[in-house]
């Protein structure tokens, strides 16, 4: 049977969803990818709170890549998600990339954070 894509995305995505938890100490960098934006988020899922996020649809986000969510947008959210988090002394996450494919907006933003400290 031949899925649609974003069929196809879903059906990745609850694959990942039953393998990849977050904890207090180690939570999940979730990432969500729109046409138009791309959006991060770091969940405990023990305690069902989101400590951080970030997207590009931020104003200081916007003024650089002119409202446009491409690669290097993505890197800078990527950064930014970083460096909220390692304000609240967490360096160990771990990667939820939604279903996507490690390729593209998804993987320039799991480098960038990479190279900003977190680990994972």
């Amino acid at each position: 049977m031949k899925y649609t894509r974003k069929e196809a995305t879903r059906r990745r995505h609850g694959r990942i969803r039953r393998v990849v938890q977050g904890t207090a100490e180690r939570p999940r960098l979730s990432v969500f990818r729109s046409n138009q934006h791309i959006y991060a988020q770091v969940i405990d899922d023990s305690s069902q709170s989101t400590l951080v996020a970030a997207s590009t649809l931020e104003p200081e986000l916007r003024e650089k890549s002119s409202g446009r969510a491409n690669c290097d947008a993505s890197a800078e959210v990527g950064k930014l998600v970083a460096k909220r988090l390692l304000d609240k002394g967490i360096t160990q996450v771990v990667f939820d990339r939604g279903g996507n494919l490690y390729h593209g907006r998804v993987k320039t933003l799991a480098e960038a954070a990479r190279e900003a400290g977190l680990n994972f």
